[in-house]
This record gives structure tokens, C-alpha cells and sequence, in this order.
């Protein structure tokens, strides 16, 4: 599976471009108000190819179908919160094993966007390792959070941004740092300090065929989808 991962991985990217445009144009046809680039946005899942393109990575990793849940049966307990709804879940004898975030953002609005995505990734990540810590998913062995991420690939996000800085300077890294670089930041700390155990930060371009990129080697999907992998097998190991 893993040796043919990077043609379904373009496929896979390319389907969510080609859901957007469905969706924005299926908009359109209704007569829609938001038939802009929001009607793509509220159309539906357009992740679908890449939540089957993991789902067979935990399949060939030796998981049963029956443990993997897409599309229905996601919630899982928070502690802040009631529920939050992931995007993909394993849950195999009465644990939680794997769940994993998809988030996405197409311009021309990035800037309204990067802190919005920025306080939700943390802010989801801590409120579910503290409902682990309570003892909501299982305790056998600590589950795996995975936090995908897809930017559109264009020139809004690769220009420098400037700081706001009225009383104290910000972190040197962020100085004149583009978009795509300040996500690169992002999910690479979102590692570092533990919040997700892994991170997937693509760059693919809005074109057919799309041009896929990754800012950072440690953050390519090949290693994303590897160590999701590898936690699956482990756990196959110690049932």
C-alpha cells in the first residue's frame, strides 16, 4: 500500500478540487446566493478521496473495516465540550486508536483564515488529550491524532507578511514570513509540543492536473500516512 502511495495521494488531492468545483457549480445551478468560492466551502465533504486513500493504509496495516468510521459515527467525548465530530476514527476493543483532523484553506482569504485554523487545531488538541487523560477513549495504549492539511498553492501564499507589533515583537521565525510558511510553523510546533503525533501540511495547486508540494520533508504525506501505519501495526501486535 505504501509503495503506491504517491499516485493516490495525487489522485486523491486532485478529487478534492474536483469536489470544490461540483459543489461551487451544483451552487450555481440552484441559484444559490453563495455561489462564489463559499458555495464550495458549504457544499459538502470534498476529503472523501482521502479519507478512503488512509482508510486503506490502516486496512493493509491489518485493522478491519468494521474499526474504521468516515462519514458516520465520529463523535467522540471532549472535556471542555460534550462531542466533537473528527473526520476519521478507529475504534477496535472498546478503544480509541487513531483519529485524525482534515482542514483545508483556498484563497483569496487567507489572512481572515490562518489564526482561526491556528487556535482550533490547539484548541482541539487540548481538549482531547484531556478528555484522554480522564479516561474517556481507553487507557491500553495512547491513540494516535493526526491533523491533515491542504493550501491552496498560489502566489497569495508564498508573499511575505508583515507583523502587527504595538507593544512587543513577535516569535524572529514569523518575521516576513508568507502564509505558507507560518503553516509550515504551525504544524511543525503542533508536533514538537505534542499536540498532534503527526502533521500533513500539502501544498497543491487549483488546476487539473493539480501540482502537489510539501513545504517540509518531516511534514509530507508519505511519513503522515507511514506513521499512521506503523501505530496501527503496533497495536495489531500487542491485541
Amino acid at each position: 500500500m505504501l509503495a503506491e502511495l504517491a499516485e493516490r495521494f495525487q489522485e486523491a488531492v486532485q478529487a478534492f478540487w474536483d469536489a470544490r468545483d461540483r459543489q461551487q457549480q451544483k451552487q450555481i445551478d440552484a441559484g444559490k446566493i453563495d455561489a462564489g468560492s463559499r458555495g464550495a466551502v458549504t457544499g459538502g465533504t470534498q476529503m472523501g478521496a482521502l479519507e478512503t486513500l488512509l482508510t486503506d493504509v490502516l486496512l493493509d496495516a491489518g485493522l478491519g473495516r468494521a474499526d474504521i468510521s468516515a462519514r458516520t459515527a465520529l463523535a467522540l467525548p471532549g472535556y471542555y465540550r460534550p462531542e466533537k465530530k473528527w473526520d476519521l476514527l478507529v475504534v477496535a476493543d472498546h478503544q480509541l486508536l487513531v483519529a485524525v483532523e482534515f482542514k483545508s484553506q483556498v484563497g483569496p482569504s487567507f489572512g481572515n483564515n490562518f489564526n482561526n485554523r491556528t487556535e482550533e487545531a490547539i484548541g482541539n488538541s487540548e481538549d482531547f488529550w484531556t478528555a484522554y487523560r480522564e479516561g474517556r477513549f481507553g487507557h491500553r495504549q495512547a491513540p494516535f491524532l493526526g491533523y491533515f492539511f491542504l493550501l491552496e498553492d498560489c502566489a497569495s501564499v508564498h508573499a511575505s507578511v508583515s507583523s502587527s507589533e504595538p507593544y512587543f515583537k513577535v516569535d524572529p521565525v514569523f518575521d516576513g514570513a508568507s502564509y505558507s510558511r507560518r503553516y509550515e510553523i504551525l504544524c511543525q510546533r503542533l508536533v514538537l509540543e505534542r499536540k498532534y503525533t503527526s502533521a500533513c501540511l500539502t501544498l497543491a495547486t487549483k488546476a487539473n492536473p493539480t501540482s502537489v508540494s510539501f513545504p517540509a520533508d518531516t511534514l509530507n504525506f508519505r511519513q503522515f500516512a507511514a506513521a499512521i501505519d506503523a501505530h496501527a501495526r503496533a497495536f495489531i501486535n500487542t491485541r
